[in-house]
């Protein structure tokens, strides 16, 4: 077996392999033998049809079926004598099957690039504040009491104004033309939130139970409904119900709805903690984006787009499943804008990583069994559940590698971080979005 290695590109391989004829003639003669066996041919007993007459009826899909044989059974031998690792399904080329001749066929797939010296001393970076204001914790605290709000009727009863959450009942209509499936029956709408068109939250402002009234709205061009897009609709609406937020004090009782807490100021200390590890998870992670760019800047090198597409999916994934959770659902063409909009970070992320995974060969850097544990605890920490249990959970194969993964890139990080210059930047003036809240007692519209 002859066998020419080619770098196409930086990240594209290809085999040539060439199978000598005995062999091929032995794949041939072993596929008849087989095929008698098996075929039904008229006038012929099983097995007994000569194979001049198989070659006649079946010729091609012995051919096909040898070529494929030979494949499957070569090439995984060949990557491994070349120590190749594709990281994409390699596509293969091959040439006519002749029981009299050599057999040659090309493979071609994506490959990691070659690596030489990376770059990954004396960067530049900023670590954001990691200091919890006391208007950050009123922030949240705030954010407590309007997730505890209840839904009152005003007394006495009064118009509509921002905040309310007013219930109607609407009928649409386009172009004249009544939309069936376009109206809605005790649909509630937070006034000034950003839940319907803006002429018609509008046209809601100052309108009393009862009200009965029409409003225009402009469709915008990229509204998901096609027969919208661009044009006007008319809503008729009927008000049929009007309630505000009717916030709780701030006092002890408040901390006691929320959770385990006597006063205020045992709220306040444990809102405080919470806060103060968002705010660190949050510079830490503005640490790691930084030292992913200035990989990236400081080290050129081409990118398997496989892997660049596998880290596409991750990020969607990871997009959509938190806009569900939000009550969000995108389109087909959103859904391909997002992936058009993330392309480059996801190539950014797969360059960093193979860099990192660069360094980490070159200085030899281990996850130990120390390391592991630490890191289960840590997951056991923050997802509350029982140490054991979860490291039953991480002996699957591929869970612990992905833990291994994430331990040995945490390492990489401190070590970039630890040979970087790094300047403190300012003081956030809000809360992190990631810090967590407590449950609120009742959800609102």
């Amino acid at each position: 077996m002859q066998v020419t290695v080619q770098r196409i590109s930086p990240v594209v391989m290809e085999l040539q392999i060439e199978i000598p004829a005995d062999t091929v003639r032995s794949e041939v003669d072993k596929a008849y033998l087989t095929l008698g066996k098996k075929a039904h041919v008229k006038g012929f007993r099983p097995g007994k049809a000569p194979r001049s007459v198989l070659t006649h009826l079946f010729g091609p899909q012995v051919q096909n079926d040898v070529a494929n044989t030979i494949v499957q059974e070569t090439l995984p031998k060949v990557l491994t004598e070349k120590n190749v690792q594709p990281v994409s399904q390699p596509a293969v080329e091959a040439g006519p099957i002749d029981p009299k001749a050599a057999f040659a066929y090309k493979a071609r797939f994506e490959v990691q690039p070659e690596i030489g010296e990376v770059k990954y001393e004396g960067f530049e970076l900023t670590r954001p504040s990691a200091e919890v204001t006391d208007a950050m914790v009123d922030d949240q605290i705030e954010r407590l009491r309007q997730g505890m709000a209840t839904l009152n009727v005003p007394d006495p009863a009064r118009p509509a104004q921002k905040g309310d959450v007013v219930t109607i009942d609407f009928t649409l209509s386009v172009d004249g033309k009544e939309v069936k499936d376009g109206g809605g029956q005790g649909v509630q709408v937070e006034l000034g939130a950003n839940q319907v068109l803006p002429e018609l939250d509008a046209a809601l402002h100052g309108k009393s139970t009862g009200d009965v009234f029409e409003a225009d709205a402009a469709f915008p061009e990229q509204h998901p409904r096609a027969d919208f897009r661009a044009k006007t609709g008319t809503f008729k609406v009927t008000v049929t119900e009007i309630k505000e937020r009717v916030f709780p004090a701030l006092d002890d009782e408040l901390a006691k709805d929320v959770g385990q807490f006597q006063t205020l100021v045992e709220l306040r200390a444990d809102v405080h903690t919470r806060l103060q590890k968002a705010v660190k998870d949050q510079a830490d992670v503005a640490l790691a984006e930084q030292i992913v760019g200035k990989l990236n800047e400081l080290n050129p090198l081409d990118v398997p787009p496989t892997l660049v597409e596998q880290q596409c999916r991750v990020m969607e994934q990871e997009i959509m499943t938190q806009a569900r959770r939000m009550g969000q659902r995108f389109t087909r063409e959103q859904a391909q804008g997002l992936h058009d909009r993330i392309h480059a970070d996801a190539e950014r992320k797969v360059r960093a990583g193979l860099l990192m995974a660069a360094i980490a060969r070159k200085l030899e850097m281990k996850v130990t069994d120390e390391d592991i544990e630490n890191g289960l605890k840590e997951l056991a920490e923050e997802s509350g559940k029982n140490v054991n249990k979860v490291r039953a959970e991480y002996r699957e194969k591929q869970k612990r590698d992905l833990l291994i993964g994430m331990i040995l890139e945490d390492k990489i990080l401190d070590l970039l971080e630890s040979k970087s210059t790094i300047v403190d930047g300012p003081v956030a003036t809000e809360a992190p979005s990631s810090a967590e809240e407590a449950p609120a007692k009742e959800s609102t519209p």
